[in-house]
């Protein structure tokens, strides 16, 4: 072969220069952190109540925590378990770990004991911190794990973190059993330990699990590499200014809250923790906290523009910039939000891609279009973010690409530097999900002429009714429109003419309607006059819908009630 090319051998250059300690550094988000520190050492980093750290204070903080890390011997090749709402020693958590060398997995407080005990004992956690609120339940998870493991059972060290908006009885019994106080942990470092970045970059620094609803929960391992990029990527998408100040409604544990943990470090912005998120909780914070960003799923967005006026305050102060991802948000619900002064970023992700990976970045004539074509053109997944290298939208047998005609339905995948690193002891996962050498979501898409993508549906969630396919996404769209629908879902229920048809689970606005036949007729009536018959629901359910912690909408649950339910008898098509 006289010149390499097609050869695996490295590609040709101009020269044979080396990389050297002064021209190459392995990419990692925790210089963010030492950055800020010096950039704005006096500004608020992370707001908690009467809690306030400075950035100084912060990078001083987690070096002792890294540093109390390694006295016990906890850094490379060790995981460290949090449990914990959005507190500031979660946000610690994100640094201090990763700079003692070991990987931070933040774990889903909504969690039952038996599922958590199988993420500690599939991790090997060698620290469990956790909020004093949580403790029984990592006391119960411990529990389990004892009796599973008997005398091959080493328990982690545990770390209580007291809360000092919280009663101090769960605190005092946690002690009681033996844990460590997180500040008297943090004593036993030093403020100036000299943390050293990663020799590699695809050295893991994150591990987050799935939400396991049919099957174990896989460990979605993340490197510092995507991490920096994925950080500084979601800031700059989203047009986040140096000095923004963050509300924390999007819960840490969920995709390290999209990066943003690293970022807010990287822009000197401000975090305000909130354990508990309510409506009157975020208008207070852009009100009295002047919150300039958050976070939220769909679901808290609703209650948002659906609060009561006791709980609001409008006219916001500010424009407010929100992001919105988790599941894919209504036309009608971006209108609303944009009515009411929020200008949103829609975003779309997955675990998998470190949260949201691509963004429906506006284009400035959008905004000569009437409120209505804004928004339908708004609620689509749009393109790639920065940081990420592939996207398409594919036929999943041959994965080529399909047509750009916005109707042809293929999967959506994704390659590049923010695609995790794999499952965790996972081959079979990981050669499924790896297939063809792109990432595959599971998510059904189409791509529009103007190269944007658009979710339609997950792959099991499409009703398939007289052989017709329907994107559940697409009914739903329509009857949240419905004047008196706050949410709703749909899912396939068997029928006895077609196989499957659309069955709708509805939560109705308070006052709105009363849950009778008479509104769920009107609701099926609405979407018959807005769509194709074959689309219309055949059956309408209220009640509150399942959520998981993020706020998205447990479909899982719903098909088992709409099985529960038995097949159409008649439908009325």
């Amino acid at each position: 072969m006289s010149s390499g090319r097609g050869s695996a051998a490295a590609e040709r250059d101009i020269d044979d220069l080396p990389r050297n300690d002064a021209n190459y550094t392995a990419l990692t988000p925790l210089w963010f952190l030492e950055r800020a520190a010096v950039a704005q050492p006096g500004r608020a980093s992370v707001v908690h109540g009467p809690v306030r750290y400075t950035w100084a204070e912060t990078y001083r903080r987690c070096r002792r925590f890294a540093s109390a890390l390694a006295r016990r011997s906890v850094g490379p090749g060790s995981t460290v378990a949090v449990i914990a709402p959005n507190i500031p020693a979660v946000y610690e958590a994100h640094f201090g770990v990763p700079m003692s060398g070991a990987v931070v997995n933040c774990v889903n407080i909504r969690l039952n004991a038996e599922t958590i005990a199988f993420l500690l004992d599939h991790s090997v956690a060698e620290v469990v911190m956790v909020d004093q609120e949580f403790f029984t339940l990592a006391e119960e998870s411990l529990k389990i794990l004892s009796e599973k493991k008997k005398s091959a059972f080493r328990p982690p060290i545990l770390i209580v973190i007291g809360d000092p908006t919280c009663d101090p009885k769960s605190l005092h019994y946690a002690l009681g059993k033996g844990a460590i106080e997180y500040e008297e942990f943090l004593k036993t470092g030093d403020p100036e330990f000299n943390w050293k970045p990663p020799k590699d970059e695809w050295q893991s620094i994150a591990l987050g699990y799935t939400s396991g609803t049919t099957s174990s929960p896989k460990g979605v391992v993340l490197h510092h590499r995507g991490a920096y990029l994925m950080a500084l990527s979601v800031a700059m998408v989203w047009g986040m200014p140096e000095g923004s100040v963050y509300l924390w409604t999007l819960p840490m544990f969920h995709c390290n809250g999209w990066c943003y943990t690293w970022a807010l470090a990287a822009f000197c912005g401000t975090s305000i923790c909130l354990r508990q998120v309510s409506t009157k909780a975020i208008y207070n914070g852009i009100a009295k906290q002047g919150v300039t960003h958050f976070c939220a799923a769909p679901v808290v967005l609703n209650n948002l523009i659906n609060a009561p006026a006791s709980e609001t305050f409008l006219p916001l102060p500010r424009v407010v910039n929100v992001n919105v991802a988790g599941a894919a948000p209504t036309p009608s619900l971006l209108a609303a939000l944009s009515i009411r002064g929020f200008r949103v970023t829609h975003t779309y992700g997955l675990s998998e891609t470190y949260g949201p990976s691509t963004v429906c970045a506006w284009k400035p004539e959008w905004d000569e279009l009437p409120l209505e074509e804004r928004s339908r053109l708004h609620c689509r997944q749009g393109i790639r973010y920065i940081a990420l290298e592939g996207l398409d939208v594919v036929d999943p047998k041959t994965m080529a690409p399909v047509p750009a005609d916005g109707k042809t339905y293929g999967e959506i995948v994704m390659r590049g530097n923010a695609v995790m690193k794999g499952y965790l002891k996972n081959p079979r996962a990981n050669a499924e999900a790896f297939a063809g050498g792109w990432y595959h979501s599971g998510d059904l898409g189409v791509r529009h002429p103007d190269g944007y993508i658009e979710v339609r549906d997950r792959m099991k969630d499409v009703i398939i009714s007289g052989g017709e396919n329907i994107s559940s996404l697409e009914v739903e769209k329509v009857v949240c429109t419905h004047p008196a629908v706050l949410e709703a879902s749909v899912v396939a229920r068997a029928d006895e003419r077609w196989g499957e048809s659309p069955c709708a689970f509805v939560t109705l606005k308070d006052g709105a309607a009363d849950g009778s036949e008479d509104t769920a007729n009107d609701i099926m009536r609405f979407c018959r006059e807005r769509m194709p018959g074959y689309w219309v629901p055949k059956s309408v359910i209220f009640g509150p819908l399942p959520k998981t912690a993020t706020g998205k909408i447990k479909k899982h649950e719903l098909r088992a009630k709409a099985k529960e339910l038995g097949p159409v008898r008649k439908s009325r098509m």
